[in-house]
């Protein structure tokens, strides 16, 4: 059996993004990644309104650095037993 859509549940995309005060673009982007989900009807790209009010945006971004980053950056990378200086050669 099928289930029965509220029309009232539903919000055009052009709904969505004043509802979230973006542009239109990017709720169009969204539907594209699979962020938001979307049924087609008659040739209308429409969204649930509680997911388009329920999202909450990603932090995007690059990844915070690891531990220990800003050793490797400076060459005291450890190694077995022993710091290493970066140099080549020699006793540490």
């Amino acid at each position: 059996m099928k289930k029965l859509l509220d029309p009232d549940s539903l919000i055009s995309q052009t709904e969505a993004a004043e509802l979230r005060g973006v542009t239109r673009a990017s709720i169009n982007e969204l539907v594209q990644r699979g962020r938001l989900r979307s049924v087609t009807i008659g040739g209308k790209v429409l969204l649930y309104r509680s997911e388009v009010e329920a999202f909450e945006r990603s932090k995007g971004g690059r990844p915070k650095t690891t531990p220990g980053a800003d050793k490797r950056a400076t060459g005291q990378i450890q190694r077995g037993n022993k710091a290493s200086t970066g140099k080549k050669g020699g006793k540490v």
